[in-house]
């Protein structure tokens, strides 16, 4: 292909990535306002030439390429000036990032710039610090809107722990679900460091919400009596990692087993935990598993603007211990 049809290419799905996501904006955006989520999603990869995904946030926009490698330097700047276009959204409120297949838990947090600027936006009543442009993700999962509000309803007076917790966002809806107590363990010490902000941003902050930076199976195998029987448990661990120290490779297809009956021998008889996974190609392995009461809550956990025909963004369950 000569580069000028090539050019020609790439401005016309230019032009359909930005009709498309227009057309979705108008469609979300006054009702998701109305209901105070100033986060959603646009665009995931709908259609098959346009490997990108969308983001909006508040006037911001943070879209991404997923490229095994980037295809061409200039596709995602041509993708990313069509949209911000017909947004009218400004350069400096754009962000493009490469999101390249494999990506493994800790590169979420390794930086790819160091502008240092988090700005608070609202997801419903709570507020969360958002980094559209020093790390791949932004610091809210959206997709999981919905299942936080599922926590905040059972929160009260409960004990909460959430494990490979990010930037606490399940806290902060637990805590101000009236959670008696939270217990937040991630083994990023930017991801710990960011539950406090956002705790403190919204009020929640106090000595009742114990902050743990650790690896989450160290956790579980090492944790004193201090953090047992929870209540209410939230697990949403990445679908791979490798232990810094040790050097321990995870795979949460092979380990969930081990790891969830862990975490249910800290649990109280009766407790919940809501057990999530994005791994496209995961299979519960139920007769490893101790408790049986276990019950597939996907369709509830995945918002509208996260339904896609390509695929599902998680898989969530819900385990009566």
């Amino acid at each position: 292909m000569d580069p000028w049809t090539s050019q020609k290419k790439i401005e016309n799905q230019a032009q359909m990535l930005a009709n498309k996501v227009k057309k979705r904006h108008k469609h979300l955006r006054k009702r998701y306002y109305r209901q105070n989520l100033e986060i959603f999603r646009l665009y995931d990869w709908d259609i098959p030439e346009i490997r990108a995904v969308v983001d909006w946030y508040a006037g911001h926009l943070v879209i991404g390429e997923y490229s095994t490698k980037q295809s061409t330097k200039e596709w995602l700047p041509i993708m990313g000036q069509a949209v911000a276009k017909i947004l009218d959204v400004p350069r400096d409120k754009l962000h493009l990032k490469i999101r390249r297949s494999g990506f493994k838990e800790g590169k979420r947090y390794s930086r790819i710039n160091t502008i240092n600027k988090k700005i608070p936006m609202y997801e419903r009543d709570l507020k969360f610090l958002i980094n559209p442009t020093d790390y791949v993700d932004t610091g809210l999962f959206s997709d999981h809107r919905n299942t936080r509000q599922m926590i905040r309803e059972r929160a009260r007076g409960k004990t909460f722990l959430n494990l490979y917790c990010y930037t606490g966002s399940f806290t902060c809806y637990a805590a101000r679900g009236g959670a008696k107590k939270t217990v937040s363990v991630d083994r990023s010490e930017t991801a710990v460091s960011w539950v406090k902000e956002n705790l403190e941003l919204n009020g929640l902050y106090g000595e009742h919400h114990a902050l743990i930076q650790k690896d989450t199976l160290d956790f579980l195998a090492t944790a004193n009596h201090e953090y047992q029987d929870f209540d209410l448990a939230v697990v949403d661990p990445p679908s791979y990692s490798t232990t810094r120290v040790t050097g321990e490779h995870f795979d949460i297809a092979r380990e969930h087993p081990r790891m969830l009956n862990a975490v249910f021998k800290r649990m109280k008889s009766g407790a919940t935990v809501f057990f999530s996974t994005n791994h496209q190609n995961f299979d519960l392995k139920t007769t490893q598993l101790l408790p049986t009461d276990i019950t597939e809550i996907t369709h509830k956990t995945i918002p509208e603007d996260y339904v896609s025909k390509r695929k599902q963004i998680h898989r969530c369950r819900e385990i009566i211990v």
